[in-house]
């Protein structure tokens, strides 16, 4: 979540709780104290917003907090947001489809937790289409060898893109094949989004957003001392 959107968008007297969540971190909040927190205040006659970093019903955590809020009888709405794949694919100038390059998108995950089968696998590797995998970047080499194994094209190209639309977004472009070498020992921020696919190689004529900051991070500013 960007900072600069409370920074831009929230009331003067507003009570800003800074709940951002990122993978493989010790300093995210746990979706139960997030749970909470709603709970705590809404109880208590307060407005809630909780504002998402994303589609808030997109590979998001939702369900439990629809949960908890419908238990407690609380009254709420939801506002859909831009999921990141498109932030994402803009802030590139890499769309997801395109006349001649791919005709369809696939919105995935994938983590050592992942149970896709063979013939799944056999499926994504055969498609002409572009792939988006979230949650993916960390696990990025075991994600190739597999596309690999089940005969995806070695030369097909593949972004990884860290901290989309914010400053600090960096766009990384390697091939299936040379993902291995061309990110040995490459650390990527959270979030970061991974997009597979001959559309990838538009980046190069396309992209126009250029990061005032590099190397930085959007967590940094919310994390509590």
């Amino acid at each position: 979540m960007n900072p600069l959107i409370i920074e831009g968008h929230a009331r003067k007297d507003a009570e800003v709780i800074i709940a951002g969540k990122q993978g493989y971190s010790d300093n995210s909040v746990s979706q139960e104290e997030i749970n909470q927190l709603i709970i705590q205040h809404a109880l208590v006659g307060k407005k809630v917003l909780r504002l998402k970093g994303g589609d808030v019903a997109f590979f998001s955590n939702v369900l439990n907090e629809l949960e908890i809020i419908v238990k407690n009888e609380i009254e709420f709405e939801i506002i859909p947001g831009i999921t990141a794949a498109s932030g994402a694919s803009a802030y590139s100038g890499i769309p997801l489809t395109a006349r001649g390059f791919s005709q369809s998108v696939q919105f995935l995950t994938f983590n050592p937790n992942s149970t896709y089968s063979p013939d799944k696998w056999k499926q994504l590797a055969a498609a002409n289409e572009t792939l988006v995998f979230y949650m993916a970047a960390k696990n990025i080499n075991d994600l190739t060898e597999l596309l690999l194994r089940y005969s995806r094209k070695p030369a097909t190209p593949l972004a990884v893109i860290e901290q989309a639309t914010t400053e600090h977004q960096q766009v990384h472009i390697t091939t299936l094949q040379k993902c291995v070498v061309d990110f040995s020992g490459k650390k990527f921020s959270s979030p970061s989004l991974v997009i597979i696919g001959e559309v990838v190689n538009l980046y190069e004529k396309y992209n126009w957003f250029q990061g005032s900051k590099e190397n930085g991070s959007i967590f940094k500013d919310l994390v509590a001392e």
